[in-house]
């Protein structure tokens, strides 16, 4: 499976983005996909995941009421809808895809559950 993100940009605070994940290859609807984020001098931090089985979402609790994952199947893409954007979300964004089936819902915050990763893309929060 190979995942392309897209969408990052420069955004003033208090705006939104939609970032996107188009997948080739493998059973797109079978994958479990997943957004994780890295800031400089920082670790890979969860954003947020779907389970494939009942598409139940799980969010980190920095993004949570803000951030909504969401997926096509049709289009074999998953989506980022980020709003209301802060400058601590300052960040480049990987979209990720498991094909580990349905887990408990710890499983899907960790980023060694996810055997496909994306190429990254920044998105830059100005205050």
């Amino acid at each position: 499976v190979q995942l392309q993100a897209s969408g990052g940009g420069l955004v003033q605070a208090g705006g939104s983005l939609r970032l996107s994940c188009s997948a080739s290859g493998g059973t797109f609807s079978s994958y479990g996909p997943g957004w994780f984020r890295q800031a400089p001098g920082k670790e890979r931090e969860f954003v947020a995941a779907m389970r494939p089985g009942d598409r139940n979402t799980f969010y980190g609790d920095s993004v949570k009421g803000r951030f909504t994952i969401s997926r096509d199947n049709a289009k074999t893409t998953s989506y980022l809808q980020m709003n209301s954007l802060k400058p601590e979300d300052t960040a480049v964004y990987y979209c990720a895809a498991t094909a580990m089936g349905n887990k408990i819902s710890s499983a899907y915050r960790h980023s060694s559950t996810y055997s496909y990763w994306g190429q990254g893309t920044q998105v830059t929060v100005s205050s």
